[in-house]
């Protein structure tokens, strides 16, 4: 069965004249840009953050890993949004606040500990019950849970897969923005994509 694509395929395409000059700079960035300490949350607040992504986006522990807690913090320092926020929401910055000191007051109601402190298995109950408004604290009835949740995950989500490393990971070339899309037919693909590893069990 297929396990992964061939280690190096999207950062080599990066070089070439297939990625314009815009994306191939704003991807070799995140390529090195190291973990950031946080400057929009605390200590405590990025820690519990870094936590909660950990769960959201399980990351493999012998790869690379991206930093969507950065990524998240940076953004919120930087004041830039989507330009648009559910009615029902604060702004992002307040959300965040308010979200994890929500989650902090949910883990503790519910097993009388700190999120950090919860087995995995803990950690996503507290999440799920946030995601599925269930979740028990006075936080929850200032933002709406599931609101916060969706938005935390749907930012983790494309922190990570924005990411060059995660890309190469899937087999997405789609930042070769240069020559377009010819071969759009079912399982054609383009010279450039590169064609998964298969592995022989036996």
């Amino acid at each position: 069965m297929p396990e992964k694509y061939p280690n190096g395929t999207v950062r080599a395409l990066l070089l070439t004249n297939q990625v314009t000059e815009v994306t191939r700079q704003a991807l070799t960035e995140r390529l090195e840009t190291s973990y950031r300490k946080p400057d929009f949350f605390s200590e405590t607040a990025f820690g519990l953050l870094k936590a909660i992504c950990r769960r959201l986006v399980p990351q493999d522990e012998n790869q690379p890993h991206i930093d969507i807690a950065g990524g998240i913090d940076e953004r919120l320092v930087q004041n830039k949004s989507d330009g648009w926020r559910y009615d029902t929401m604060p702004a992002d910055g307040e959300a965040y606040k308010l979200g994890l000191a929500g989650v902090e007051e949910t883990a503790s109601l519910l097993f009388e500990a700190s999120f950090q402190s919860l087995s995995e298995e803990q950690q996503d109950e507290v999440l799920q019950q946030i995601q599925q408004e269930d979740a028990p604290g006075e936080t929850w009835k200032k933002l709406p849970a599931n609101r916060f949740f969706e938005e935390l995950l749907a930012e983790a989500t494309t922190n990570y897969y924005s990411h060059p490393l995660a890309q190469e990971a899937i087999g997405y070339v789609g930042m070769a923005d240069v020559p377009g899309w010819q071969r759009i037919g079912l399982n054609q693909l383009e010279d450039r994509e590169p064609k998964e590893i298969m592995i022989n069990d036996e």
